[in-house]
């Protein structure tokens, strides 16, 4: 009998932990509306790696979920653009990046949907990014409100597991600076 009850509390004892260490690292997210189209869909489900960030900083090309910076207690996802520190400038359709070493390159985008309207070149605050949605003439983002903040992001979208028809690994582009 107390073998039995050893191994039932083990059992749940090792359930709990893997239970917590999903929870802890991993979320699963809807998205919602079509600023990232046709990169993501509306409706879609995702699994967002949280603990991706713990041990590094986004990248440029990351599709990222973060808290808004707009309205309390909403998710949004978009993807990096510029880094702390760098230069970001619009001008006709295309985005331009002055990186911290002083190169400019325009950025290779094969996902977006629209133009890019003007924006003015001006540098990203450290400990923030420059956040833009794949589908720009349907997007609201740092173009409308700003820089996001890094400790609003919650992690890197991952892995598209809903509709199956959709399952896939989301892909990363590196930008090739020319």
């Amino acid at each position: 009998m107390r073998a039995t009850l050893r191994e039932v509390v083990l059992t749940l004892f090792l359930a709990i932990c893997i239970f917590l260490a999903v929870q802890i690292t991993l979320e699963s997210c809807q998205v919602e509306g079509y600023s990232m189209e046709n990169s993501l869909l509306d409706g879609q489900r995702l699994l967002v790696i949280k603990a991706n960030y713990w041990f590094g900083d986004p990248q440029r090309g990351d599709v990222i979920i973060f808290h808004s910076t707009q309205e309390q207690g909403k998710n949004l996802i978009k993807r990096v653009i510029a880094l702390p520190g760098e230069w970001v400038e619009i001008k006709n359709g295309i985005v331009y990046i002055t990186d911290t070493d002083g190169h400019t390159f325009p950025l290779d985008e094969p996902y977006i949907v629209g133009t890019n309207g003007p924006y003015p070149r001006t540098q990203v605050p450290d400990d923030s990014y420059f956040v833009l949605g794949d589908n720009r003439n349907h997007s609201s983002d740092s173009r409308k409100w700003g820089w996001l903040p890094g400790e609003n992001i919650i992690g890197e979208a991952w892995l598209c597991y809903w509709p199956l028809g959709d399952w896939q690994l989301l892909p990363d582009y590196s930008y090739a600076q020319e």
